[in-house]
């Protein structure tokens, strides 16, 4: 497939992703800063197509937050609650299970679990959690507990973060979600997430995971206070680490949410950026298989139009997303399956039902 270049600057960075080299970091603010977006468009495309073909990956999940009741106090969370504070819970076992009981269908095959860093329970709280699914559910993945929560449970726990990871494989967690990591810069962190993990705690985390045999996920939060260079050098830790590990399945850019549903449109990112993103994240994340396009952040559309910006994934059902509606998210809570093939469809791809670990269920 030809490219044509209408921005010259592009042209070097065109050589390099045909000749399959690594871009820098460099490179990214001129993807970045280029205003040929269509050119970018292309390259992505070509990339992911190279990797994935036609196909475009979805899975039929449920979405749990066990509690909201959280130490931590970062800036962009509308989700946590404070102990005692109105609106702050946390899920015993009959009403954890007659949560799912009440969203059931057959057809699930992940619960995707991700809650507050909640001192008021036990550590043993959260492995019964994943004890009380498995046992259950048994036929379903758990994806449970960001890097951000792994290293709050060695804190509550006193434990070593491998120690607690032990524990959680023991009770049956089958792989970690990518959330916690924000961005992986120390300016972003120390005024978003100062009570939070760090960005060598969050990576250390993902890689103990990975060595003790999960495959992982890792997410970008990107639309506030960061820098352009601050994305891409998040993105160039996450391949270091994937050099070293192979261990990421799926990278997930997830667009900020506004505080209140009541927060000025100028708070969100754009249509721009959010497609460009996509694609920047498939042409830095050369070692990552697929870029996923998170509907719930960034709408239908947009998500139909990323599949021609370098993504091969769009999630799933989810049936209950809490953490970025609490935020303002302006999407449906889920997708049927029919809704996400239509999706697909309409994009010219071909929808792919797989499991948590890309392993193929049934093609549409």
């Amino acid at each position: 497939m030809s490219t044509i270049i209408l921005d010259q600057e592009l042209e070097s960075i065109k050589q390099k992703v045909m000749q399959g080299e690594r871009l820098t970091i460099e490179d990214g603010l001129k993807l970045y800063e280029s205003p040929d977006l269509l050119t970018i468009a292309q390259l992505a495309n070509q990339v992911n197509e190279q990797k994935n073909g036609n196909n475009v990956y979805f899975i039929q999940n449920m979405y749990i937050n066990p509690t909201n009741v959280c130490e931590a106090s970062c800036s962009f969370c509308g989700f946590k609650r404070k102990p005692g504070e109105e609106g702050a819970y946390t899920m015993d076992e009959a009403a954890l299970l007659k949560y799912v009981e009440d969203r059931w269908n057959d057809n699930i095959r992940e619960f995707h679990i991700v809650g507050g860093h909640n001192t008021e329970v036990p550590f043993d709280y959260y492995l019964d959690t994943i004890r009380t699914l498995k046992k259950h559910y048994p036929q379903c993945t758990v994806k449970a507990y960001t890097g951000a929560e792994i290293e709050f449970f060695a804190r509550h726990a006193n434990l070593t973060m491998r120690e607690v990871l032990e524990k959680l494989i023991d009770a049956g967690l089958d792989t970690l979600p990518g959330g916690g990591a924000e961005i992986l810069t120390e300016r972003y962190r120390a005024k978003m997430s100062p009570d939070k993990a760090s960005i060598d705690q969050w990576l250390e985390a993902h890689e103990i995971a990975h060595e003790l045999g999960l495959k992982t996920h890792a997410t970008m939060l990107y639309g506030s206070i960061e820098k352009k260079e601050e994305r891409l050098i998040h993105m160039d830790r996450l391949r270091q680490l994937q050099d070293k590990t192979n261990g990421f399945m799926v990278f997930i850019p997830l667009a900020m949410q506004p505080r209140s549903m009541n927060a000025g449109l100028k708070r969100r990112t754009s249509a721009y950026d959010d497609l460009r993103t996509v694609a920047i994240s498939r042409l830095m994340l050369d070692n990552f298989d697929h870029i996923k396009a998170y509907w719930i952040n960034i709408g239908h559309q947009l998500t139909q139009m990323s599949l021609t910006f370098g993504s091969s994934d769009i999630h799933g059902t989810l049936i209950e997303e809490r953490i970025s509606h609490s935020a303002g998210a302006l999407t449906s809570q889920s997708l049927t399956r029919d809704e996400l093939i239509h999706l697909i469809k309409g994009a010219g791809k071909t929808p792919v039902e797989r499991d948590t670990f890309y392993n193929v269920i049934k093609t549409y």
